[in-house]
């Protein structure tokens, strides 16, 4: 009987030991212990998972650690990623003299970790930050640990850099595709050559840079030194440079990711929706390609145009001129070393410091420009750290390269030049006061035609004042504040051939659009404002304040402006597709936007959006976001356009109530067509609109079905219903489709078109359910679902004046 007792308390305590391996209690394995296909382990707090996985379509095994907590596994770590499995045979062990390895079905290695040193009672654990560490049982120091090599993740706490005394790099690099973690083509690393900076590679080549360290941040990144969610630092001694970001608050859960296409960002996991939504992003422009503009030229991030440095011209005129910018450019001045001066070079990107040396001390930036004078081959200095007064010196050897102006968190370069070019000068008004002063430190070309607009300007506003007109001209600190190129009016004369009828590609409420030309070859197009239009002139001012401070991929950019006399233009890039309902409503048009470019341009609108209402140096609400204001370039790239009627919010302001209803009908929400209350969900829900009219190639308005009386909003809820969303589909694209982005896209279009402003997603929840295979949340009615509400709206509307003083905005029916 004892004996029988025996055996079955041996057997409970064997099964009970199987259990606890297989349910993954444990967060640490031994020397006689391993974790088998289809067992995990779970770190203390249960925060992550490590166990065996096949990504995306792959039937290949991978030991991996994802995230424990939460749905539709996101995996942060793979180790085996150029060794998969190809059966569920791995077994993971530690063996002496403290060695993590990986065994396939013949108990051969596949991957295994190294080991600093021996010894005899070797652990592998998975800590709450994910690291997967490898220890003395009795020992707090690693001998190996998973944050040392990265994948395409960077976590909290981790590190990217080089630690010389093991001779290891710590760096990022993307998954081959969704279904292969071998390394991809993508890779970024904090390259410690003369100066830390983050460099971002595809193979060997080098494709963006974020510039030196200040103390703050990486000179050109993101600035969050203020950030209640992180703390950046960078370490740096003879043994390591680390670049590293950690957690304020243990309560947000974040990561990084660099994507197969070299993207990358920050993500947030959303405790209530359930999804990432994205922090902060890195979103590459023209002028992020690397040395895009030779030694000594910048990207000016208002035009993503290259031009010289003040007191700096082309090494080849010709070349420069057509716009083959890589040859750069060299000082007007030869240098003489003996009487050279220094300039200040504001508001830019530092140059590449792969050459450079520091002095980290306290010093004035006085005597740094004296040690600088007094090395004939240093050529600019700046702060080596911004934070309080300043501290140190950075020093630059030879040529500058990759540098860009940026719309904030920029820094000074002074540079050095020859002694001829320190003329400075001054300009006075009638009165004697100074309005402008010239001084040879400004920064670029288009510094210098800032200035020259502001003193035009001021010209022009003496000139009407004496005349007694009531007529308003921008103002001289206004036009400093937008930072915008001014255009004489003989130049876009010319440019549009007098106007001639031949360039008008169309007219909308603020006047007509031109076609033209530069001399340099580039096209564009000239919004000439009306002169009888009074509301036009205040959306002008609008859009031209506005403008400036945005740059995205998917915005129109805008080159320049007029303003001369009588007339006010503004002058954007020229999209040769024209508009997008230009195409999209037109039967024969349309058969070219094939589903793989209305996807396309979804997304694109989405990322615009989100840049508005999130990333950019304002918040941003549109107000009047429709198919005729979202312009297609030559790749069918999307742009969103015309920004006369938008709003800027600053602060913790989300919304706002305005008396003057300005918008397009078909494309308002219920809250602001009603009582003028508009937010970021406004936008959100005229985006909503636009996803449905780009799946069924139908316009919101004026949408007819025989014996119907539903809107388009209204007959995509009536199929979604019935589950048959699919019969949305514009019929020109035939059966050619992916039927299952189609569904999601109408789905998304109805969350984001719901009645009530709490049911809308937020644009970065609509970009990442537009982007990622996750459940999507169940749509209520939209708002404005039938055809007779917007008639009686226009009716209340009609009799309600003093709500609203502007019903509608036309704008041409053609590309700009």
């Amino acid at each position: 009987m004892v004996e029988c007792r025996k055996k079955i308390s041996n057997f409970v305590l064997i099964c009970a030991l199987i259990i606890h391996t297989i349910n993954g209690a444990n967060d640490t394995i031994n020397l006689s212990e391993s974790i088998r296909d289809g067992e995990t382990l779970v770190s203390s707090g249960g925060m992550f998972a490590l166990g065996f996985f096949s990504p995306g379509t792959s039937t290949n095994r991978y030991l991996g650690i994802w995230y424990n907590k939460i749905p539709n596994q996101t995996v942060v770590w793979v180790a085996n990623r150029e060794a998969p499995l190809t059966n569920k045979t791995g077994v993971l062990t530690v063996t002496e003299p403290g060695i993590l390895s990986l065994l396939n079905e013949t108990n051969s290695s596949i991957w295994s970790t190294n080991r600093s040193r021996s010894v005899q009672n070797p652990i592998a654990r998975l800590l709450d930050s994910g690291n997967l560490v490898v220890k003395d049982a009795d020992d707090d120091d690693y001998l190996w640990q998973s944050f040392d090599y990265p994948c395409d993740t960077f976590l909290p706490g981790m590190s990217l850099g080089w630690n010389y005394a093991s001779g290891v790099e710590s760096y990022i690099s993307s998954w081959r595709s969704e279904s292969d973690p071998a390394p991809g083509r993508y890779s970024v690393h904090i390259d410690p050559t003369g100066y830390p900076q983050l460099l971002t590679k595809e193979g060997s080549t080098l494709k963006k840079r974020m510039g030196p360290w200040n103390g703050v941040r990486l000179s050109g990144g993101p600035n969050l030194s203020g950030d209640s969610v992180y703390n950046i630092s960078l370490e740096m001694s003879n043994d390591v440079v680390k670049y590293r970001v950690d957690t304020l608050d243990p309560s947000v859960i974040w990561r990084s990711v660099l994507t197969n296409n070299g993207d990358s960002g920050r993500w947030i996991w959303s405790t209530q929706a359930h999804i990432w939504t994205p922090y902060t992003r890195t979103v590459s422009d023209s002028c992020d390609k690397y040395n895009s503009c030779g030694a000594n030229g910048f990207c000016d991030g208002n035009s993503a145009f290259c031009r010289c440095l003040d007191r700096f011209e082309p090494r080849d005129k010709q070349r420069w001129g057509r716009a083959e910018w890589w040859g750069g450019c060299v000082r007007k001045a030869d240098l003489n070393c003996s009487n050279d001066v220094f300039l200040s070079y504001p508001e830019i990107k530092l140059p590449d410091a792969r050459n450079s040396t520091i002095r980290d001390e306290n010093i004035t930036l006085q005597e740094c420009e004296a040690e600088c004078k007094r090395n004939c081959s240093c050529t600019a200095y700046t702060r080596l750290d911004i934070r309080g007064e300043g501290r140190g010196c950075l020093f630059y050897y030879g040529e500058l390269i990759d540098i860009r102006t940026l719309f904030t968190g920029g820094q000074n370069l002074y540079i050095r030049l020859a002694s001829s070019e320190s003329v400075a000068g001054e300009v006075s008004d009638d009165n004697g006061r100074n309005k402008a002063i010239i001084i040879a430190s400004l920064t670029s070309i288009t510094g210098m035609v800032l200035v020259c607009a502001s003193l035009y300007l001021i010209i022009m506003r003496k000139r009407k004042e004496a005349m007694g007109t009531q007529e308003e001209a921008f103002s001289a600190n206004r036009v400093k504040e937008a930072e915008i190129p001014f255009f004489s009016f003989s130049t876009i004369l010319k440019a549009t051939d007098h106007f001639s009828s031949k360039n008008k590609l169309g007219e909308g409420g603020c006047g007509p659009v031109y076609r033209g030309k530069l001399e340099d070859g580039q096209e564009i197009a000239v919004k000439r404002l009306s002169k009888t239009s009074s509301q036009g002139v205040d959306e002008l001012k609008n859009e031209v304040m506005l403008i400036a401070k945005l740059q995205h991929r998917n915005l129109v950019r805008t080159l320049g402006f007029c303003a001369e006399g009588e007339e006010s233009m503004l002058i954007y890039e020229y999209m040769p597709n024209h508009s997008l309902d230009f195409i999209l409503f037109d039967q024969t048009k349309s058969m070219s936007l094939d589903w793989r470019k209305r996807f396309h341009i979804i997304n694109g609108i989405a990322k615009g959006l989100l840049y508005l209402h999130q990333d950019s140096r304002l918040r941003i609400i549109h107000r009047d976001l429709k198919a005729s204001n979202i312009l297609l370039d030559a790749d069918m790239n999307p742009k969103i356009s015309d920004f006369g009627l938008a709003r800027s919010f600053g602060g913790n302001e989300t919304e706002a109530r305005t008396r003057r209803v300005v918008g397009t009908y078909g494309y308002m929400s219920p809250e602001y067509a009603a009582d003028g209350l508009f937010s970021v969900k406004s936008d959100v829900f005229s985006f909503g609109v636009l996803v449905l009219e780009i799946v069924s190639g139908k316009r919101n308005r004026g949408f007819f079905v025989k014996d119907d009386n539903l809107n388009l909003l209204g007959h995509a809820w009536r199929h979604y219903k019935q589950g048959d969303s699919i019969k949305l589909v514009d019929p020109a694209l035939g059966e050619a489709f992916d039927a299952a982005q189609v569904v999601r896209s109408i789905n998304v279009g109805l969350l984001c078109v719901q009645n009530y402003v709490e049911d809308r997603p937020n644009m970065s929840a609509v970009v990442f359910m537009l982007g990622n295979e996750v459940a999507l949340p169940q749509a209520k009615q939209p708002g404005f679902m039938a055809e007779r509400d917007v008639l009686a709206y226009r009716r209340f509307s009609s009799s309600n004046a003093a709500n609203s003083l502007n019903h509608i905005t036309i704008t041409m029916a053609e590309g700009r």
